[in-house]
């Protein structure tokens, strides 16, 4: 997480955590559909449209790192060195994140989520938006000369890697396993080996 410099930004960034970590104490103790809104505006010691300033849903109460993941994915491409392989970099940003979502820490987050539709909904809905951020940064690198369409498809390779390895047994032998499918493809949209 960026860590804002101004004491307004502080306690911006301060007033944010406090409502994300009641919240998910909240579901955590009562379930994620037994607590409204105003139960964790309340709890938190904030009015409810202080809530929803830093949240748009209740749903993203609970992934309030998702825009963390997304600018980590974005920096994997647009912040590696010059001339560095884009599908090392991903993967080496995508195995970092499974390693964190997989540690024994985070096991009730993901009970919680998988035991929620609406949870499991949002997480989907977020895969996709996370999909095109990631697809816009590899289309807008002219080194990678790949086209919107090759973009897209490696993006969401990229995504699902994520997804398929938090959930495998052995999460770091899957991203291996995963990304040696995503290199593939990456080469097979060469723009040489369109020609």
């Amino acid at each position: 997480m960026t860590v804002p410099t101004g004491r307004r930004e502080r306690k911006k960034a301060a007033t944010r955590q406090k409502i994300a970590d009641t919240a998910l104490r909240l579901f955590l103790e009562r379930g994620y559909d037994a607590v409204g809104i105003r139960e964790v505006a309340a709890e938190a010691d904030v009015a409810v449209t202080t809530l929803f300033s830093h949240f748009a849903s209740k749903e993203a109460l609970v992934f309030e790192q998702g825009e963390d993941f997304e600018q980590r994915l974005t920096q994997a491409v647009t912040d590696r060195a010059p001339h560095e392989p884009l599908i090392p970099a991903l993967r080496r940003e995508i195995q970092a994140l499974v390693r964190h979502c997989t540690a024994d820490s985070t096991a009730p987050v993901w009970r919680l989520i998988d035991e929620s539709p609406a949870l499991r909904k949002y997480e989907d809905s977020m895969r996709l938006r996370f999909a095109e951020t990631l697809a816009t940064a590899i289309a807008a690198d002219p080194q990678l000369s790949r086209t919107a369409t090759a973009s897209r498809a490696i993006a969401r390779f990229v995504i699902d890697a994520y997804s398929l390895a938090r959930e495998a047994a052995e999460p770091e032998a899957a991203v291996d396993e995963i990304f040696r499918m995503v290199e593939a493809a990456w080469e097979a949209t060469s723009p040489s080996r369109r020609t």
